[in-house]
């Protein structure tokens, strides 16, 4: 089964046409679809519409939101509520073009967990086009995925990639280097992309430096999620070895002033910046080893040890054939004791008799 995720903020003019879209397609290419809408505090009639489309069939359902929670709250709430195996995220402004599902489907099939999109002719301003690029390339170089289009709204993966992944925030666009630090097999496809017919784009230039940010926190999360002391470890010993130098070679200098003065030209140490900067150093050091402690126990008392691994498969013997041969031979068995026991007691009838 497929389960179709489409997000909504005020997008009115697209919906009955992006339904009109899905449908055939889905029809002639899957046994059984549902097509999910998430209305994310829409002020228009997006729900009036979503609510009409639900009452014309049967496969459609909605998930209407107080107010706005954001791209990833929506996409949360319509995993969790999907029943499907796999799981197609697009967005309901219609640039995504629902007939790239059958090609998505036959990466699906060929053994690969999350399939990307990737907008390789963008319909967009360029000033959005050109920051893209520069993203998508920094995360592919901090987290190893290589990628076209890190961004892109059309993917399909697996149920059990939805199961395994946490997003929250912003880090929707991160889902497949989330999926791909959990060991799932990800590749992209070009998709067709078309112009905006209805509505206004949500995104501004702030989206660029919100990204930036939260790659910075996927790469911490993937990195050293489960030993930040890895990291912050590190960081607080570069600092705390720098301002140990730093105090030991002033202490020297002191050292050698009680000694003989005259082997140092300098007699005023506390005045000097390197003081300063050494002591701050050790400090700066000091408290990020603390932290990265604290970290850990944080991650030791509250974190799930089914969030450190992902298993692909199980392999169990199959013993049922086993236990069902000993279990004819128990009864077997109890049958043929319960016979001798019969007969014992016929016995000692016939011989208390005579």
């Amino acid at each position: 089964m497929l389960s179709i995720i489409v997000p909504v903020m005020n997008e009115e003019g697209s919906l009955r046409q992006l339904w009109d879209e899905i449908r055939p397609v889905a029809e002639e290419h899957v046994d059984s679809f549902e097509l999910i809408f998430i209305d994310d505090g829409s002020t228009d009639t997006s729900w009036q519409i979503i609510s009409e489309l639900i009452e014309s069939d049967s496969r459609i359902s909605g998930i209407r939101f107080r107010r706005n929670f954001g791209k990833a709250a929506a996409l949360t709430a319509g995993m969790r509520a999907a029943d499907g195996d796999l799981v197609l995220m697009m967005d309901a402004d219609l640039q995504d073009d629902p007939q790239e599902i059958p090609e998505m489907l036959k990466l699906i099939e060929s053994g690969h967990d999350v399939v990307n999109g990737w907008k390789k002719r963008r319909f967009d301003p360029w000033h959005k086009v050109y920051p893209s690029r520069v993203f998508n390339w920094m995360v592919s170089r901090m987290t190893g995925l290589k990628l076209h289009d890190h961004n892109c709204g059309l993917k399909m993966f697996r149920s059990d990639v939805a199961a395994e992944i946490n997003i929250y925030g912003e880090l929707h666009r991160f889902i497949p280097v989330l999926a791909f630090a959990r060991g799932f097999k990800v590749t992209e496809i070009p998709v067709h992309h078309r112009s905006r017919q209805h509505g206004e784009s949500k995104y501004g230039v702030r989206r660029f430096l919100r990204g930036l940010l939260d790659l910075l926190t996927v790469t911490f999360l993937i990195s050293f999620g489960r030993r930040p002391q890895h990291a912050l470890g590190a960081i607080g010993l570069f600092f705390f070895g720098i301002g140990g130098l730093g105090l030991t070679y002033l202490a020297a200098l002191w050292c050698l002033m009680r000694i003989n003065p005259q082997w140092v030209t300098v007699t005023d140490i506390g005045n000097r910046p390197l003081l300063a900067y050494s002591i701050a150093a050790t400090l700066l050091g000091g408290q990020a080893m603390s932290l990265g402690l604290l970290a850990e126990l944080i991650v030791a008392y509250t974190g799930k040890t089914k969030d450190s691994y992902s298993i692909s498969e199980r392999g169990v013997h199959n013993a049922a054939d086993g236990a069902a041969a000993s279990e004819t031979h128990s009864s077997e068995a109890d049958t043929v004791g319960e016979q001798r026991d019969a007969g014992a007691q016929d016995a000692g009838r016939s011989e208390h008799v005579s």
